[in-house]
């Protein structure tokens, strides 16, 4: 579209009654400017990848489920609009609290942490977690629950994360209340891009020193995630933030095309919430349209969109747009088929490339 005309929307002037529902929000932002503007078309932006059955990818940054949003990724998985995601280890850690029904509370900002170190208080912002109730405890779960697992041949992320889901639906408190526990019920994969940056592989040293050793096939996901791309007829991404989950999710169409050699062209559809400046080189702030250069998404004009707005505001907007304006889709389940994309994508790349098959 060209933009370098007057044309478009009349901004109206915006009224608000006691009755609106949540689409008639998403049409007062997506009517007006700014940011507003951006979140209103990204929320109908991720209703039109449900629409179209795209593939969608949730990536998830910074420390979402301290503050409770996996339950909002619960509900995602559950309605069928997230197939598979994409997320730091601390966040599947922190969701667990919830499921074990240990501690977490809403704590304070202006505090001296001296004396919360003294007390035991564990601080994210203004979330407070207890160190010996929550933190220890949990430790020793993620310990247990990896201490005849996992150590006798590479694994991937997926699967470590499945069986985390696996082992908190048949023994923990409260399991209804953990994403990762939906993930498994539904097979919806959950890659862990930041697996050694995070409590859980903390946890896993007393099984090393134990003389248990963990051997990551990280090569197999990342060929797994380009197959997931490689499969789906349309593909999308909702980022929340950026960091390594966001370039884990995107490098899927470089892979694809600058190293396998199968011109895939990348992601259909972007959206991302970011407070990140996208002058400072940080992944987190690289637009959108950058991707493009680089294969990661099919077209750098329509269907990408950035907000720059706090996560932790913007993105129940789009989850209650989606969730009550579209239906349920069936799940992909794509956990169950990995192997066989895995198997499907090799057999393809040495075909194409007429090289012999090892």
């Amino acid at each position: 579209m060209d933009y370098h005309n007057f044309h478009g929307k009349n901004i109206p002037h915006i009224e608000i009654s006691p009755d609106m529902k949540i689409d008639d929000l998403v049409e007062i932002y997506a009517s007006s400017g700014y940011n507003a503007r951006q979140l209103g078309e990204a929320a109908k932006l991720f209703r039109k990848m449900i629409e179209d059955d795209a593939t969608i990818c949730l990536t998830i940054a910074g420390a979402m489920t301290p503050v409770g949003f996996g339950g909002l990724f619960k509900s995602l998985i559950e309605k069928g609009f997230v197939d598979w995601i994409i997320s730091t280890g601390s966040n599947l850690y922190h969701e667990e609290h919830f499921a074990w029904d240990l501690p977490v509370k809403q704590g304070h900002f202006e505090v001296d942490d001296m004396i919360l170190y003294q007390k035991d208080i564990v601080r994210i912002r203004d979330v407070y977690i207890k160190g010996e109730e929550t933190l220890k405890t949990q430790d020793t779960i993620v310990q247990k629950m990896f201490d005849n697992n996992f150590f006798e041949k590479p694994f991937t992320t997926a699967e470590f994360a499945n069986w985390m889901g696996k082992y908190s639906k048949e023994h923990s408190k409260r399991p209804e209340k953990s994403f990762v526990v939906s993930a498994y019920d539904y097979d919806v994969p959950i890659y862990i891009s930041t697996l050694k940056d995070s409590s859980l592989t903390l946890d896993l040293a007393p099984l090393r020193l134990a003389n248990k050793p963990f051997s990551l096939d990280f090569v197999r996901e990342v060929i797994e995630q380009a197959a997931i791309l490689y499969n789906s007829k349309k593909a999308g991404i909702v980022e929340i933030g950026g960091g390594v989950p966001k370039n884990t999710a995107q490098q899927t169409g470089p892979l694809l095309d600058q190293i396998l050699g199968l011109g895939h062209g990348g992601q259909n559809y972007i959206i991302q919430i970011t407070d990140a400046r996208p002058d400072t080189g940080g992944l987190s702030g690289a637009t959108l349209q950058e991707g493009k250069s680089w294969g990661k998404v099919k077209d750098s004009h329509e269907d990408v969109i950035v907000v720059y707005a706090d996560a932790t505001i913007a993105f129940p907007v789009l989850c209650l747009y989606a969730l009550s304006m579209e239906k349920t889709r069936k799940p992909k389940r794509l956990y169950k088929k990995l192997g066989q994309y895995y198997d499907d994508l090799s057999k393809t790349y040495f075909e194409k490339n007429k090289l012999k098959q090892p």
